[in-house]
């Protein structure tokens, strides 16, 4: 287990799995920040973690590391929100939504398997998004302030 505080070398640099112990909101955003540097066209991010956990925290972290300067909200309303990068962020919450064919329904496999970055918060409701290779991120609460990151790539049948 890595502190945050301590992680100053790149995530491409460390094998994943990893797990990292954020004690601050500012330390969860700079994780997201790094593991920007690792995206490319097609990535997936897959995000759980209970409400308040810190999931648009990281996204905020994310779309920062790849350059995007707008205001990151999480779309749980309007389900996916879209940001001009390059390649474009794809920020998909899936709380609202019933499952699978609900987001297929409405055009998210185009998005999810298009040339973009997507990333999506709730990822468990949508499990056909996220392929093996995916990139997940498990976030659980310690307590007020402390969080436990696990980045790891999904696998078949996780």
């Amino acid at each position: 287990m890595i502190q945050a505080e301590n992680c100053r070398i790149s995530l491409e640099q460390l094998d994943l799995p990893v797990e990292i112990i954020s004690s601050s909101y500012e330390e969860t955003r700079s994780i997201g920040i790094k593991l920007a540097s690792i995206l490319k066209k097609g990535s997936i991010i897959g995000l759980r973690g209970p409400l308040g956990a810190g999931k648009t925290c990281f996204a905020k972290g994310i779309a920062e590391g790849i350059g995007i300067k707008e205001i990151i909200r999480s779309p749980t309303y309007t389900i996916i929100s879209e940001y001009d990068s390059q390649p474009p962020l794809y920020h998909i919450d899936a709380y609202r939504l019933k499952g699978d064919d609900d987001f297929r329904e409405m055009g998210g496999e185009e998005i999810v398997f298009g040339s973009g970055i997507s990333l999506i918060e709730w990822c468990d409701r949508i499990p056909a998004f996220i392929p093996e290779g995916a990139i997940r991120v498990d976030i659980d609460i310690i307590d007020n302030e402390k969080r436990q990151i696990h980045i790891y790539r999904e696998k078949t049948g996780n």
